[in-house]
């Protein structure tokens, strides 16, 4: 395997971390996506930089899986375009980076069916990239849920910086 696919699998070193490769991985893809967050790039950016980085983590994570087995924890590609799904409503927040991250976590964690059922099912490249993709899809649509359904009921929140950041209100 060449050191370039075992960097982009690895998130550049990332995933070698000796504790929680897939969190260090997951903090890591804010080197992406934070900027794309907070500079506003378009959904359609967004959603164009998971789909690459989808297609690329698929034939890196393959690289690594026929050297080293199925999902080993080293690649942390997957976190990344699971963090990319995480973050692709349009919010331009720090408060939004934690948060997104916080849920993507939980959902890549916890394994809720389907995230578990790809995880143990889909074999290969694909595989590992799979139950990430539907962690962030997970993390995103209780982002939105909770933005839509108790938008209103949150108060504003003070931003990183003083920065003064308000949810979007959805009209009852």
């Amino acid at each position: 395997m060449s050191p370039a696919w075992l960097a982009l699998a690895t998130w550049f070193g990332a995933g070698l971390s000796p504790r929680a490769p897939g969190t260090v991985g997951s903090v890591a893809s804010l080197v992406l996506w934070g900027p794309m967050v907070l500079l506003d790039a378009p959904v359609g950016a967004r959603l164009f930089a998971v789909f690459v980085v989808f297609a690329v983590g698929v034939a890196a994570a393959q690289k690594v899986v026929d050297v080293r087995g199925e999902d080993p924890q080293v690649v942390v590609i997957d976190e990344v375009a699971g963090m990319g799904i995480a973050l692709l409503f349009p919010w331009a927040s720090t408060w939004y980076l934690l948060v997104g991250f916080i849920l993507f976590r939980v959902f890549d964690i916890l394994k809720p069916w389907p995230v578990s059922w790809a995880d143990r099912q889909v074999g290969g490249g694909f595989g590992v990239m799979l139950d990430d993709v539907i962690a962030g899809a997970y993390a995103l649509l209780v982002f939105v849920g909770v933005v839509l359904f108790a938008g209103s009921l949150l108060p504003d929140l003070q931003g990183i910086h003083g920065m003064v950041i308000s949810l979007p209100r959805v009209s009852p």
